[in-house]
C-alpha cells in the first residue's frame, strides 16, 4: 500500500525555522511527484511546493519562494520541506501528497492521488 507519513510540525516564533518530513512507503520516490500543501482554518488547501522524484525539478508558491526549500532523499524515500523565516500566516496543517504521473498543475490538490495525515505548524507573532 502507498503510504505517506508527515511529521516535524510544531510551535515556533515568527522568524524561526522548522523542517517537515514526508516518509513514503509502498513506492519509490523516483517514479512520483511529491507535493507539500497546507490548509489554514476556513481556507482552501493550497500548494506550497513540489519535487519530481525523477529529475528533482522543484516548484514553489510565490508566498514561500525564497524561504522554503524542498528536497528529497531517495535512499531514505523521504521528502523534506525546510521552512525558514516563518511568518504567522504560514500557520496551517501541512500535508504531503504523491502522484505518479506528470501533473498539469502542481498546486492543484485534485492532481494528487495519495495523502499523508497532516502535521500542524503554528507560528506565533
Amino acid at each position: 500500500d502507498v503510504q505517506l507519513q508527515a511529521s516535524g510540525g510544531g510551535l515556533v516564533q515568527a522568524g524561526g525555522s522548522l523542517r517537515l518530513s514526508c516518509a513514503a512507503s509502498g513506492f519509490v520516490l523516483d517514479d512520483y511527484v511529491i507535493g507539500w500543501f497546507r490548509q489554514a482554518p476556513g481556507k482552501e488547501r493550497e500548494g506550497v511546493s513540489c519535487v519530481s522524484g525523477s529529475d528533482a525539478v522543484t516548484y514553489y508558491s510565490d508566498s514561500v519562494l525564497g524561504r522554503f526549500t524542498i528536497s528529497s532523499d531517495n535512499a531514505k524515500n523521504t521528502v523534506y520541506l525546510q521552512m525558514n523565516s516563518l511568518k504567522p500566516e504560514d500557520t496551517a496543517v501541512y500535508y504531503c501528497a504523491a502522484v505518479n504521473v506528470v501533473v498539469t498543475d502542481w498546486g492543484d490538490p485534485q492532481d494528487y492521488d495519495y495523502w499523508g495525515q497532516g502535521t500542524q505548524v503554528t507560528v506565533s507573532s
